[in-house]
């Protein structure tokens, strides 16, 4: 940690366009390399909602990714993220618990019931890791799997499902052992398939999140996609106890102070000290983007820092049906909803301000680009 004397000192205006960039959110049109070149590969790109992981990486300059070398996992909170296949096995690590006590807060409610019962949550992931493996020998529904594996556990594995009037195995744990089960999700299937990672081993939690090489640490991540940030932002993200990240902070960082923002005591911010000079000389990314609402740079928990308005936050992250961010010259200046009917894609935008004619026509432009990604006919934009 630095000294008062080394704190660096930023607008907010600046701090967004390094994140940006580091995300490498580009509105070129045109392809310019290779999906496993994107950088956010390292950290996962979560891959919830009809666009995916797909729509993010085109947005960070990739072609569309075919073939078999991007891969499927349930990794952080639980969530579906993208990364290259070739990574898995240490993405395997990195994205394991980093204690008991860490474990118990990344499988909320399941935690108790193994608490009472006296078997450890490590344990418990052990166990269902490894019988998820051994019912997935063939590419596998997540119901059939969660049917079979309920079979297979003890009742402090188990909840009763009001929605599935069922009884099954708590959410966190079924999802979270997947990956140390040595087990993938099939891209594009609904509901979810399981099927076995072709030459993986499966860790089964031998090894956790202390041992991840660095490029794949997500303490180090967050750092390093959504600096400057504070030490309660990345334990949120990663769903981690605070004292856990707080204990694994990086010693190679400095402080940042964003000019006008009043947080709490203790609420420092800080950027990896290889990062200062880019933080220092990010200019804004020009241009509009459409974000798809989940991607990764709408992901930061700092949401108070994208966008400033209460209101506007609230219509942003919802909890239930959540639009897109519409991103115009590095702000977050309003909303989408797409709406598809007979083979072709109109979008319903919101602005929380009245936009330039200049930034009209480059969001008409990239919803044209997105019907072309759907694979479908552009039918317009009706901004409100």
């Amino acid at each position: 940690m630095q000294t008062a004397n080394d704190v660096v000192t930023v607008d907010r205006r600046r701090a967004l366009a390094f994140r940006a960039r580091r995300h490498e959110l580009t509105p070129d049109p045109e392809p310019t390399r290779d999906a496993l070149d994107v950088a956010l590969l390292d950290y996962g790109v979560q891959d919830t909602g009809p666009d995916g992981s797909s729509w993010a990486l085109v947005l960070r300059g990739a072609a569309t990714p075919t073939g078999d070398e991007l891969a499927l996992a349930w990794t952080l909170r639980g969530a579906p993220h993208a990364y290259r296949r070739r990574d898995l096995a240490a993405v395997a690590v990195a994205t394991a618990p980093y204690s008991e006590a860490d474990a118990r807060k990344r499988v909320f409610d399941a935690s108790k019931p193994l608490k009472d019962a006296g078997i450890d949550v490590l344990d418990a992931l052990r166990k269902v890791a490894s019988e998820e493996r051994d019912i997935v020998r063939r590419p596998t529904s997540k119901g059939e799997l969660s049917t079979k594996l309920t079979t297979r556990l003890d009742q402090p594995y188990l909840r009763w499902c009001r929605v599935c009037q069922a009884t099954h195995a708590y959410e966190q744990p079924f999802r979270l052992a997947a990956l140390q089960g040595g087990l993938e999700l099939e891209p594009g299937s609904s509901p979810p398939v399981l099927r076995r990672i072709p030459g993986l081993r499966a860790p089964l939690y031998r090894r956790l999140a202390d041992e991840a090489e660095p490029a794949f640490d997500v303490v180090r991540g967050y750092l390093r996609f959504y600096g400057p940030a504070r030490i309660t932002d990345a334990a949120a993200f990663i769903d981690a106890p605070v004292a856990e990240v707080k204990a694994r902070w990086p010693d190679d960082v400095v402080e940042v102070r964003i000019d006008g923002e009043h947080g709490p005591k203790g609420a420092s911010r800080f950027v990896l000290a290889d990062d200062v000079d880019a933080l220092a000389g990010s200019d804004p990314v020009q241009g509009a983007l459409l974000l798809g609402p989940f991607d990764p740079y709408l992901q930061a928990r700092d949401r108070e820092l994208l966008v400033a308005d209460e209101a506007a936050r609230k219509e942003l992250w919802r909890t239930i049906g959540r639009p897109g961010g519409v991103l115009v010259d590095g702000e977050v200046v309003g909303f989408w909803r797409p709406r598809t009917a007979a083979g072709r894609l109109a979008l319903d935008v919101t602005a929380w301000a009245r936009p330039k004619a200049a930034a009209r026509a480059a969001v008409e432009a990239q919803a044209e680009r997105l019907a072309a990604h759907r694979g479908v006919a552009f039918a317009g934009v009706t901004w409100t």
